[in-house]
């Protein structure tokens, strides 16, 4: 077989590029995730987001069939944070597992001293009727001016990061329908 310089010379440049991206790291063959071989026995895998802040990075949750969870971390298939958590989100697991959670509803009544524990059902109707008393104490039709305004200052609103985008809007919808003027999100804060 008879080759030219040029071809010896071309031939020999692809050879060098090929020998010195190989010694730089880029290979070709497929690569398998060091958290790959880590998986817990009989455990299950569900894909979440971690609910602190604005940012939405993907956690990997892993729990007995049973629903207590064994390990949290951070997903590294997930495009914004590709494995990795802040301090609040590497402790996740630590706030899901713990004796000290409070499981139920605690009430103080005003005024008093002591918490008292109270049924789901108790609360949210108390929480319901404490928004309506305040919303029908302080709803204004117009302002000072005259103008049609069907607002209360009152009362306001603070959203989770934790809500997608289309619970988001619905809580805006429902916030404004009450006549809220002071709609927040944490994912602004």
């Amino acid at each position: 077989m008879s080759i030219t310089r040029r071809e010896f010379i071309k031939w020999s440049g692809a050879a060098g590029f090929a020998a010195a991206a190989m010694s730089l790291g880029f290979d070709l063959k497929p690569i398998e995730s060091y958290s790959a071989g880590l998986n817990i026995l009989k455990a299950k895998e569900t894909i979440s987001i971690c609910p602190y802040c604005a940012v939405g990075c993907g956690v990997i949750v892993q729990a007995k069939s049973n629903g207590t969870i064994l390990n949290i971390e951070g997903d590294p298939d997930h495009p914004i944070n590709e494995g990795a958590l802040c301090a609040k989100g590497a402790g996740l697991y630590q706030m899901t597992v713990n004796r000290s959670r409070l499981k139920n509803v605690l009430y103080r009544s005003p005024q008093g001293d002591d918490w008292e524990e109270v049924e789901w059902d108790w609360a949210l109707n108390k929480i319901a009727s404490n928004i309506k008393k305040t919303r029908d104490a302080t709803f204004a039709l117009k302002n000072d001016k005259g103008e049609v305004v069907n607002r209360t200052t009152a009362i306001a609103h603070i959203g989770s990061a934790a809500l997608d985008n289309e619970e988001c809007w619905l809580l805006q919808a429902i916030m404004r329908a009450m006549g809220l003027v002071y709609i927040e999100h944490q994912a602004r804060i």
